[in-house]
């Protein structure tokens, strides 16, 4: 029985921050930031990661019709969590009242939604649950050096979020490829605290704030978005043209023009936020889905293509009719 998208939500905070406002912190310029990766502004909260993933779930239950007391399960993908423990979907279940819900969280930075939303497709066909909301939520503005001209520009905060139930139909969550090269995970990396005892001496402290090397990045997403792209089209015995949407992860203007060239796509197929947003981690793709949702933009039988990276590093791609 397939397993469909039956609402979509989102939230951003409401304080803005500019690329004049980073003028003034770090040695940069609006001109720099928008020709390397296409951002304009960016949304930070004061409230954390919690608080905008309750948000984005309420709009995408009220958008499915349902109430939260229906839910089954509650997945969220972050690397952000307001605490260790408890995780964040048992605070966003607290919240809604989602008594029955099973909870818990995946951390795969910017492709927490899409492992989240293939782990939750994967619980719903096996029969052991009937609904479940899937959410990415990230507050990366907690984890910058806003010292570090190289990433302080790049990111912002946000959440994503969908309701997925296993009903007759035709149309649906679809295949889905997933990969890992934790041997690379230091081109991308935050810190946790400091493992502290009585019995050993402290290690030298890391600080605990994201740390990248830009163009290793770049060139693994280059490479690695078209290559699961294409491997997932041919696993589902489809061809690019049959793709209304290709919704990739969020990160730079850049390195969404190449994958679109390397798919000899037009870039309007490839509909981009990020000018707003920022880099969301792993909201960015939940946002974009929600926001072409809302506007209409999507209709029944509409093939769309998602994908994303981030750090693991982690990748993986998702097809879905909707």
């Amino acid at each position: 029985m397939p397993v469909r998208m039956i609402g979509t939500g989102s939230y951003v905070p409401d304080k803005l921050v500019t690329n004049e406002d980073l003028e003034k912190l770090v040695d940069t310029s609006d001109a720099w930031i928008t020709e390397r990766t296409g951002i304009h502004t960016r949304r930070v909260t004061g409230e954390g990661t919690a608080f905008m993933a309750v948000r984005a779930a309420r709009r995408a239950l009220e958008a499915a019709g349902m109430e939260a007391e229906e839910l089954d399960m509650i997945l969220v993908g972050t690397s952000t969590g307001d605490f260790l423990f408890p995780n964040t979907a048992c605070q966003v279940q607290a919240a809604l009242g989602a008594d029955r819900a099973v909870c818990f969280d995946l951390s795969a930075a910017c492709s927490g939604f899409l492992f989240t939303l293939n782990t939750a497709k994967v619980y719903l066909e096996s029969g052991a649950y009937q609904t479940a909301l899937v959410i990415g939520a990230d507050t990366l503005s907690k984890t910058i050096d806003w010292e570090d001209r190289s990433t302080c520009v790049l990111f912002g905060d946000g959440a994503g979020a969908a309701v997925v139930r296993r009903e007759q139909g035709s149309f649906g969550v679809g295949g889905f490829l997933m990969g890992s090269d934790g041997g690379r995970g230091g081109c991308l990396a935050c810190p946790s605290a400091p493992v502290k005892n009585p019995w050993f001496v402290p290690r030298e402290e890391l600080r605990e704030v994201l740390s990248m090397n830009g163009q290793e990045v770049f060139r693994f997403a280059v490479k690695t978005v078209p290559e699961v792209m294409e491997a997932l089209l041919r696993q589902e015995g489809l061809e690019a043209g049959n793709i209304k949407y290709f919704i990739l992860h969020q990160a730079n203007e850049r390195i969404i023009a190449s994958v679109a060239r390397r798919m000899k796509q037009p870039i309007e197929k490839f509909p981009m936020d990020l000018g707003q947003y920022g880099n969301t981690s792993g909201a960015s793709i939940p946002i974009l889905l929600d926001e072409l949702n809302r506007e209409g933009k999507l209709s029944e039988g509409d093939r769309l293509l998602l994908a994303g990276f981030g750090a693991g590093l982690t990748w993986g791609a998702t097809i879905i009719t909707w």
